[in-house]
């Protein structure tokens, strides 16, 4: 073969390679493009999905928090002025309702029979009868109440404190639940107890913590069951969640004290206000009893008397609702 012929063949082959070159190169780079770009699609998709589970997960929680927030709404309006069987449970007094007005149609016959056979005076045995049937049973009644709620705060911290404790060594929440409803002091423990022994019979634990709040009464109370409800709809850190309500708690109680500090002087001034009238008139009438007998035994005396007292009781009630707090 000549050199003419081999140049000939070189250019020929040369030819073919460039044309083979300007077809199958761009197939091959396209192709190789377009697995790059489905690549970068599905790793975009992916990185959406995520993006859009994370703020389905935002939304249900928000949603799920707004629901107990209007659950707890609802709640305290119903829980201002419960029916007597709701307080007589949340003084710890585990009477039916029927024994509680016997008993109050005894202490009022009584105090008005003892009044009349004391003065001989029938205003002031029917005004015994009206306060002893209806005023002191039920300011016992709120006592009693306010004592127990009194003690549930003081102790109820200290119960949630055990449950965090517990649920970050790994312990179930139930189990976390009979600890505290057996090792808590009163009313706590009896409280928990209660919602063991509902959890026991196939109640659901949110469900029987909520009613921790109507056989309470207290807002503490309602705080612990919307944590517990909005952890099982929508899950969460329950130890923190816990543990945040617990140092909330104990903030609250430490305001309460302020609070009550602070306001000591005015409780103070009411009550020397409130018993310098009667204070004074017990003491004037020792010293000359003639000159107040007139308010006993005439009855425009009586009349004055009645009134005097009728406005002074509307002063005290005025005072008490200017001092009182509500948390």
């Amino acid at each position: 073969m000549d050199s003419q012929q081999l140049i000939i063949f070189l250019l020929v082959a040369l030819a073919v390679g460039g044309g083979f070159y300007a077809v199958a190169y761009p197939l091959v780079a396209g192709g190789g493009r377009a697995e790059k770009r489905q690549k970068s699609m599905f790793e975009g998709a992916g990185k959406f999905r995520e993006q859009a589970s994370g703020r389905t997960e935002v939304a249900l929680r928000r949603a799920a928090v707004a629901d107990s927030l209007k659950e707890l709404e609802k709640r305290q309006l119903n829980i201002k002025n419960p029916p007597l069987t709701v307080r007589l449970e949340q003084a710890g007094l585990d009477w039916p309702v029927k024994r509680f007005y016997v008993l109050s149609l005894v202490l009022g016959v009584i105090l008005g029979f003892g009044l009349f056979i004391a003065t001989g005076m029938p205003l002031l045995g029917l005004a015994g009868l009206f306060i002893g049937g209806l005023g002191l049973p039920r300011w016992i009644l709120g006592y009693l109440r306010k004592k127990r709620q009194q003690a549930f705060i003081k102790e109820f911290p200290n119960a949630i404190d055990i449950i965090v404790r517990g649920v970050k060594s790994g312990l179930p929440l139930g189990d976390c639940m009979r600890i505290v409803a057996s090792e808590s002091q009163e009313p706590v423990r009896s409280e928990f107890r209660a919602i063991v022994d509902t959890q026991n019979v196939g109640m659901i634990l949110s469900d029987s913590i909520e009613r921790l709040y109507t056989r309470v009464g207290l807002p503490e109370a309602n705080f612990f069951a919307i944590v517990i409800a909005i952890q099982s709809k929508s899950g969460g850190n329950l130890s923190e969640a816990l543990g945040n309500l617990s140092r909330v708690l104990r903030d609250r109680q430490k305001m309460k004290g302020k609070i009550q500090a602070m306001s000591m002087e005015a409780k103070t001034s009411a009550w020397i206000i409130g018993s310098l009238p009667i204070f004074v008139g017990g003491i004037v009438s020792i010293i000359s009893p003639d000159y107040v007998s007139a308010l006993w035994t005439k009855p425009v005396g009586q009349m004055l008397l009645a009134f005097s007292a009728f406005w002074m009781l509307i002063g005290i009630l005025s005072m008490r609702k200017m001092i009182n707090f509500d948390f």
